[in-house]
């Protein structure tokens, strides 16, 4: 007699229009995800992954991922057997997040009321969880259309700058003018030399930046152990999980964790207490995503010094139940859209 099974698994596609949006390497008006659905007792848990093309993904690369995981995750496998046996990734981050989800209406309370959650938050003193204040990307763009967008967010406390080389210094003079009440950190998204680091990064200060963010290529960031860091670095692509951390120290200050980087809030949640532990200051971040995709990284948030995680506000249309933002501060995510 065949073994009736535990959960349920549903995998579907979906793809959503957001605001136009350039980085150094790419330029996108949309965006595809991979939802996973796990359904145990008429209970439903479910979570989000973002397949990025510069890791080698894609949503049907990610769906048969999942597919040939289905018999395991449908007879009970735990996020703990999930991380041994699938690789890091969108994939894995939206299994793990839906079954997170799935344990917490399981157990009728909210995800970080479940002890390694709560456990997690109370390095910080409390097991709640708090608003936080989010930084507001600009767009790669020229230095005086990235000077009207500052204009535009001149109200936010906190801007991400996005960078590519040649002209940067001209795009943060626009900006800072035209926001200079706004504390900023900018992104080069891998796209700066070793001439545009030195060049840079002494005037950055002056015009308000606090903190750069993947200036190299990861594959090419070793260099940064030679030079001067007048200013923090933040390692992005160059950190995906912690088996990363012991190559990074003495080349960087922070680490970004994304949670379709490290495969799920399992391992964002083991990351950021060994990148803490190992003496890194931590931020958190995010792909373009939907509020789904981004309620769990908000545990991540509790304890970072830096928090990214603006996607739903470039969304021309969000989910049901969406993250509340009040300008560029985010409310925790109510049950009725995760956790």
């Amino acid at each position: 007699m065949k073994k009736m099974n535990l959960r349920k698994l549903k995998i579907y596609t979906e793809n959503w229009s957001e605001e136009p949006f350039s980085i150094s390497r790419s330029y996108e008006d949309n965006f595809d995800v991979v939802v996973v659905e796990l359904e145990q007792n008429g209970v439903k848990g479910w979570g989000e992954g973002s397949p990025t093309e510069h890791y080698n993904e894609s949503v049907q690369q990610n769906k048969t991922l999942i597919e040939n995981f289905r018999e395991l995750l449908e007879n009970g496998m735990s996020r703990q057997e999930l991380k041994q046996v699938f690789p890091k990734g969108a994939a894995r981050n939206a299994v793990d997040c839906a079954i997170w989800d799935l344990e917490a209406k399981l157990a009728g309370k909210r995800v970080w009321e479940l002890p390694d959650i709560a456990k997690h938050l109370a390095v910080k003193g409390n097991s709640k969880v708090e608003n936080v204040t989010t930084v507001y990307t600009l767009s790669l763009d020229t230095p005086k259309k990235m000077g009207e967008a500052a204009a535009k967010h001149a109200i936010r406390p906190y801007l991400k700058i996005k960078l590519t080389g040649d002209g940067d210094l001209e795009r943060l003079a626009a900006i800072s003018k035209n926001a200079p009440n706004s504390r900023l950190i900018v992104d080069a998204n891998e796209g700066w030399t070793l001439e545009h680091y030195q060049r840079f990064v002494p005037e950055l200060k002056s015009l308000g930046v606090e903190m750069v963010e993947q200036p190299f290529p990861a594959n090419k960031d070793s260099i940064l152990k030679t030079l001067d860091r007048p200013l923090p670095v933040c390692a992005d692509e160059s950190c995906h999980e912690t088996l990363d951390l012991e190559r990074l120290k003495g080349l960087y200050d922070f680490v970004n964790i994304k949670l379709d980087k490290t495969g799920g809030l399992t391992e964002a949640l083991n990351l950021q207490n060994h990148a803490e532990n190992m003496g890194f200051q931590t931020m958190v971040g995010c792909m373009s995503s939907t509020s789904l995709g981004i309620a769990p990284a908000f545990l991540i948030a509790q304890r970072a010094q830096i928090v990214d995680l603006d996607a739903p506000l470039y969304l021309y249309e969000d989910r049901a139940s969406p993250l509340q933002y009040k300008i560029s501060e985010v409310s925790p995510p109510n049950a009725e859209l995760w956790g």
